[in-house]
């Protein structure tokens, strides 16, 4: 009987306990379940900034670094090698075509000539009795041509060593202004030796590069403003010259304007910053640059649709300072979200902190 009593009191525990946790489990979920949905329903928003597309002027213009370049620059080098015997510029100062700037010790070729003159004389001599003794058979036709040609090649040999004197006078090229002289009288000069250089400061040019495609878009003719580093005043020049092929390593297009330098305050090799204006566009949209997501393939902007991100993939133009141009993706009155973009996914719910 005791034995029945304890087995009938261990059940009733047992189906105590297990009523109690079916219970509990069963009342947990019930709570769980609208706390879940009401997470779900109740998102956090992402805050951001945000812009409405709309239609602007923009000039369009190309900008390029450039480099001012002599209109004609010459390293001025001796065709024969020999002693310095006369400088007859100075440094930096403006010498006119066909200026004697150097002259090379001449005395060797001189005196050849002077032999090779009477050599010649002695010739024509000898030609002219020749002459007379074959007008009575007194000499073969053979021994006059032979002296005839002597008197040919001398004269060829003097017009050589004339030619050889010539390259003892170093002459200005061009008009310009010399540089710095690096020799002085007695140096012994070879056709490698650099004794000074010779540059036209007046007009000057400048050569820079555009990306390939705006290829179609400059001519010659167009004009290029720029500034020079360190000088607040603005330049003009003119395109003349248009390389007409693409450099494969950089993809851009080389250009060359020509611009009148008289006052001489531009300087060959200085850096430029040229600007092209090419054709207005009067119904552009712009977009600040921080709102173009780039990816390995294409451009994309997060534009709000109904309150939640939307990722859109976009086509860009021209990009100035702080904007960049729109050419497809978008329209007019758009939402684009500028700023909490790492935070955004698609679907994000967007709360507006400034709409511009």
């Amino acid at each position: 009987m005791r034995n029945k009593t304890l087995r009938t009191v261990l059940l009733i525990t047992v189906v105590a306990v297990a009523a109690f946790f079916i219970y509990r489990a069963v009342s947990g979920g019930k709570k769980k379940e609208p706390a879940a949905a009401a997470a779900r329903g109740t998102a956090r928003a992402v805050l951001s900034d945000a812009i409405v597309t709309k239609t602007v002027k923009l000039d369009q213009t190309i900008e390029a670094s450039g480099t001012l370049q002599s209109n004609e620059e010459v390293q001025l080098q001796p065709e024969i090698s020999g002693r310095i015997t006369n400088i007859y510029f100075k440094e930096g100062a403006y010498v006119t075509k066909g200026t004697v700037l150097v002259k090379l010790f001449d005395g060797d070729i001189k005196a050849q000539l002077q032999k090779l003159k009477l050599q010649q004389e002695l010739s024509q001599t000898t030609l002219k009795r020749q002459e007379n003794l074959l007008k009575i058979n007194g000499i073969s036709q053979q021994d006059v041509d032979v002296t005839a040609n002597q008197v040919s090649a001398y004269g060829a040999d003097m017009e050589y060593n004339k030619v050889q004197l010539q390259k003892t006078e170093i002459r200005a090229p061009f008009s310009g202004t010399i540089g710095l002289r690096n020799v002085s009288e007695g140096a012994i000069v070879s056709p490698t030796t650099i004794m000074t250089t010779l540059q036209q400061l007046d007009p000057l040019k400048i050569d820079f590069a555009v990306p390939e495609k705006y290829r179609n878009a400059v001519k010659k003719g167009d004009i290029v403003s720029f500034k020079v580093a360190g000088d607040l005043e603005d330049y003009q020049g003119s395109i003349y010259a248009i390389d007409p092929k693409i450099d494969l390593a950089t993809r851009t297009v080389k250009l060359r304007a020509i611009l009148p330098n008289k006052n001489g305050k531009l300087f060959p090799g200085s850096f430029v910053k040229t600007i092209i204006s090419l054709k207005d566009i009067p119904d552009a949209i712009m977009i600040p640059t921080q709102a173009v997501i780039p990816g390995t393939r294409d451009k994309k902007v997060i534009v709000a649709d109904s309150g939640k991100a939307k990722f859109v993939t976009v086509e860009t133009g021209i990009r100035d300072k702080d904007n960049i141009q729109i050419t497809s993706g978008l329209q007019i009155g758009d939402t684009v979200i500028i700023s909490g973009i790492q935070q955004l996914k698609p679907g994000s719910v967007i709360q507006y902190n400034k709409v511009q």
